[in-house]
Order: structure tokens, then C-alpha cells, then sequence
């Protein structure tokens, strides 16, 4: 009878109550928002493709049905089958014509049978797909890149509730938008206004992360698990949508993730309690300041461009597989599957591994791994050949955020004010930047030297870029100017978080909060 009482004075409600100050429920929450935001994200990515292709290809077929109707002879015309010599009579009265005459029957061919696949020449259309499908992928990530600068100082002045919540808001319009829009231009601006709730929820929650995971080892594993709410994102997100799709309709898809997003602002409601207004009790490090920063440049660098490998493959590969793969629908969204599966894994595997091995060198890996991964994309025959490639692609890209994410935080505990806001916008703009540029640019290469170059091209940049994580494995403490590393004989005594695991004395006179 006492377990049936117990059970019976249980409630959620009850429990939500209890745990409103957890740090894990707040985890729970960041981590609920970036699954949705991403699954917004990238359900679009087998949909949007195909739908505007579909609708494109119907108004051109109209306008050819009208521009030759006019050729027609004008007149009623009736066919009379005779059953005597079993030929067909066309009869009908013009202004021109008056008779009756024996018509040879047209042979008829065998219609080849449809395979579901729906599969298009590679005509101008197709092309064309590319740079308008890129800019419309590009539209979100560039709204955000615009909207991040002011998101980062304005959670510092009233706190991360009010954003968050900001942010489930703004992105259950848009879901509604992507709904109910058929027309390029309405699609362009839900996709545009995402982005401002995608900067609103990414920024305050990982703010809000740091701020309650102080450790440098907790708040790795914490962002890390976050991070495996955007990899479910990313996981879920294409393959959900292009089997809704193909199966149910456009419309689908994006009234169930609407439901979602209000369970989401409701749990956020009540936990988070938007209302309050609870600003930061230090000032924080000026953002154009943290810009200035060569290590938070470079972290945020690793996060752009790694990240700008699959912004480029998801305008680009679906049209690539439609001009040389002919697949059915679902499989324009199921050849992300590697890819995410991989990020998922990466991310949580890193989140714990990156700490001990070191997180530059984590990401130095990670860098290289990203680049040779997408140069094996152009050689997949068929959509089994692009497992492995793409597979590598999510699985080092996992490697790279699980790393970068956390040095973040830790440079600024390091160099800076410890208020987190403007430095996760900073990583937030180098991520919408990856997303941005990706996809704008990557549908004009792709047009213009075709799809095999443009993997080429990013997948150089990654390598390149990858030994410049080596800077990062014992950046200097706040005192410690940029003069000072090119000066070997200099031994200040000081204080910093190591980025492998361990850490060194500070002198008496170090002032973590102190700005630089």
C-alpha cells in the first residue's frame, strides 16, 4: 500500500517542481531545442529539392500545353470508329474545313513502367535547382549570422530564459510557414525566419550551459550531450521527412514536428519561467573584443569550415543523385543517414575523449577527417557507395564540435570575463557562416565546374586548415600578451586550464574576472 500511495502523490508536475533548479533538467531542455531546431533543420533537405523541381516542371509543362494549343485547328472535331474496315474518322465543321477523312491509327508504345523514382534529365532546370535550393538553404544560416551579434550581449543584460523562450516561439511559426507555403518566396521566408529562432535558442542554451557548468570537464560532457540533441536532429531530420514526404505529403512532416515544438515551449514555460529578467552580475568581455581573439578566431574557424562540408553536400547532393543515381524520393533524405548516425556518435564519444586526449588535437584529427571524407564523395556509384564517405563526414564533424564547443567556453574562463553569451554567439556565427556560405556558394560551383570540383574545393580547404588547431593545444593565460609567445625565454609564472586534462599554477596577482 505505501509503494501505491508513493506512486499515486507522484506526479510530473510534482517532479518538474522539485527539479526546476537542476542542472540536468535545464540540460534536458537545450538538449530538446536543438533537436527540434535541427530537425526543422534538415527535414527540409530531401523535401525541398524534389517539391520545387515537381512544381517548377508542372508550370513549365502548362505553359508548353498553352503555347501549343494555338497551333490546333480551331473547330469541334469527333471520332467515329468503324466497326466495317475497323479505322477511325475524324469529323468536324471549320470555317476552312468541312470533311470527313480515314485517319491511319497512331502505333502505341509500351509505357516503361514507373519505379517511383521520378528520376529528371539533366537539363537547365535541373541546374538551375542548384543556386535556387542553395539560396534558400542559405537564407537561415545567413538570417542567423546577421541576428547572433545581437542575441550574445542581449542575453548578458536580461538572461537566457527570455531568449530561449523567444526562440521556441519564432520557430514554431516558421514550422507552420513550411506547412502551408507552396510558392518559392513564402518557403524562402519561413526558412529566413528560423534563423532568428535558431539564433535565439543555440546561443541561450549554450550560454545557459556554461553558466551552470562551471567545471571545464563538466561542461565538456554537458555541452557534448547537447550536442547529441543536434546530432538527433540531423539524424532524424532527413529521413523523417523524405519518407513523410513520399508517403504522406509535404504538409506532414511539419505539422508533427509543431506539435512537438509546443510540448517543448510549454516544458520551457514552466521551468525556465520567461518572465524573470535575470541579467548577468558581472559585465562581460566586449564581443568585438572577443573577436580580436587569435584562439577564439581559430576555434571558431575549425567550427566554419568543418561544419561548411556538409552545408555544401545538403543543396548539392540530392540534385547530383537525381542527375546520375535516379533514386526514389526517400532515398534523397536516407543518404544523410551515415552521416548523421556518425555525428551522434562522434559527438558523444568526444565529448569524454576530447578532455583526456587533448581537444586540439581532437580537432586537428577531426579537420583532416572531414576533408578526405568529402573528396571520396564524387566516386559513389550508387547510394551504397556513399555510406562510408559520408559516415566519415558526420563522424568527424562530430569530432571537431565536441571539441571546439567546450574551448570556447574555457577561452574565455582563460583570457576573458567568464559571462558566455557573445562568445557562443561568436561560435554560433562561425557555424551559420559554415551554413551561409556552404550552401550559396556551393550551388554556383556546382553548376558552373559541377558537383565532383566542389567537393574538391571544400575538401582541400579542411586540410589545409587543419594544422592550425596545433595553436590551441596551451594557449596563454589573460596576462600573457600575444608579444609574449614569440618570446621563448619568457617563464611567467601563471594559471591555465590545459586543454588535455591538467592544469598550472596561477600567480597571487591573476584576476580571472578582470577584463583583458
Amino acid at each position: 500500500m505505501g509503494l501505491f500511495d508513493a506512486l499515486r502523490d507522484f506526479s510530473l508536475l510534482t517532479w518538474l517542481r522539485e527539479e526546476r533548479q537542476s542542472r540536468r533538467l535545464i540540460l534536458f531542455i537545450v538538449f530538446i531545442a536543438l533537436l527540434l531546431d535541427n530537425m526543422l533543420l534538415t527535414v527540409v533537405v530531401p523535401i525541398i529539392p524534389s517539391y520545387l523541381y515537381t512544381v517548377d516542371d508542372e508550370a513549365a509543362q502548362v505553359v508548353r500545353n498553352n503555347s501549343m494549343s494555338p497551333l490546333s485547328p480551331s473547330g469541334t472535331f469527333q471520332s467515329i470508329v468503324s466497326l466495317y474496315d475497323n479505322t477511325t474518322r475524324l469529323t468536324g465543321f471549320t470555317p476552312q474545313m468541312s470533311n470527313a477523312g480515314p485517319v491511319t491509327p497512331a502505333p502505341t508504345f509500351g509505357t516503361p513502367p514507373q519505379n517511383g523514382s521520378d528520376c529528371p534529365k539533366a537539363d537547365d532546370q535541373l541546374l538551375n535547382e542548384n543556386v535556387r535550393v542553395g539560396l534558400l538553404f542559405a537564407s537561415k544560416a545567413t538570417v542567423q549570422l546577421i541576428t547572433n551579434p545581437f542575441i550574445g550581449p542581449l542575453t548578458n543584460r536580461i538572461g537566457y530564459q527570455i531568449p530561449m523562450f523567444a526562440g521556441f516561439c519564432i520557430m514554431f511559426v516558421s514550422t507552420l510557414m513550411f506547412a502551408f507555403s507552396s510558392s518559392y518566396m513564402l518557403l524562402f521566408l519561413a526558412r529566413s525566419l528560423q534563423g532568428v529562432g535558431s539564433s535565439c535558442s543555440s546561443v541561450a542554451g549554450m550560454g545557459m550551459l556554461a553558466s551552470v557548468y562551471t567545471d571545464d570537464e563538466e561542461r565538456g560532457n554537458a555541452i557534448g550531450i547537447a550536442l547529441g540533441g543536434l546530432a538527433m536532429g540531423v539524424l532524424v531530420g532527413p529521413p523523417f521527412g523524405s519518407v513523410m514526404y513520399e508517403f504522406v505529403g509535404k504538409t506532414a512532416p511539419f505539422l508533427i514536428l509543431a506539435v512537438l515544438a509546443v510540448l517543448d515551449g510549454a516544458l520551457q514555460l514552466f521551468v525556465l519561467q520567461p518572465s524573470k529578467v535575470e541579467p548577468e552580475n558581472q559585465k562581460g568581455t566586449a564581443l568585438f573584443t572577443l573577436m580580436k581573439d587569435p584562439y577564439i578566431l581559430i576555434a571558431a574557424g575549425s567550427i566554419c569550415f568543418a561544419n561548411m562540408a556538409i552545408a555544401m553536400l545538403e543543396p548539392a547532393l540530392p540534385i547530383w543523385m537525381m542527375e546520375t543515381m535516379c533514386p526514389r524520393k526517400w532515398q534523397l533524405g536516407v543518404a544523410f543517414v551515415p552521416a548523421s548516425i556518425s555525428y551522434l556518435i562522434g559527438t558523444n564519444i568526444f565529448a569524454v575523449l576530447a578532455h583526456k586526449m587533448g581537444r586540439w588535437l581532437c580537432s586537428l584529427i577531426g579537420m583532416l577527417l572531414v576533408g578526405v571524407s568529402i573528396l571520396c564523395v564524387p566516386f559513389a556509384k550508387d547510394i551504397y557507395g556513399l555510406i562510408v564517405p559520408n559516415f566519415g563526414v558526420g563522424f568527424a564533424i562530430g569530432m571537431v564540435d565536441s571539441s571546439m564547443m567546450p574551448i570556447m567556453g574555457y577561452l574565455v574562463d582563460l583570457r576573458h570575463v567568464s559571462v558566455y553569451g557573445s562568445v557562443y554567439a561568436i561560435a554560433d556565427v562561425a557555424f551559420c557562416m559554415g551554413f551561409a556560405l556552404g550552401p550559396s556558394a556551393g550551388g554556383a560551383i556546382a553548376r558552373s565546374i559541377g558537383f565532383p570540383w566542389l567537393m574538391t574545393i571544400i575538401g582541400v580547404i579542411d586540410i589545409l586548415f587543419a594544422p592550425l588547431c596545433y595553436f590551441l593545444r596551451n594557449p596563454p593565460a589573460n596576462e600573457e600578451k600575444m608579444a609574449i609567445l614569440m618570446d621563448s625565454n619568457c617563464s611567467m609564472k601563471t594559471r591555465s586550464y590545459s586543454t588535455q586534462g591538467s592544469s598550472y599554477q596561477m600567480g597571487d596577482d591573476f584576476d580571472p574576472e578582470s577584463p583583458e
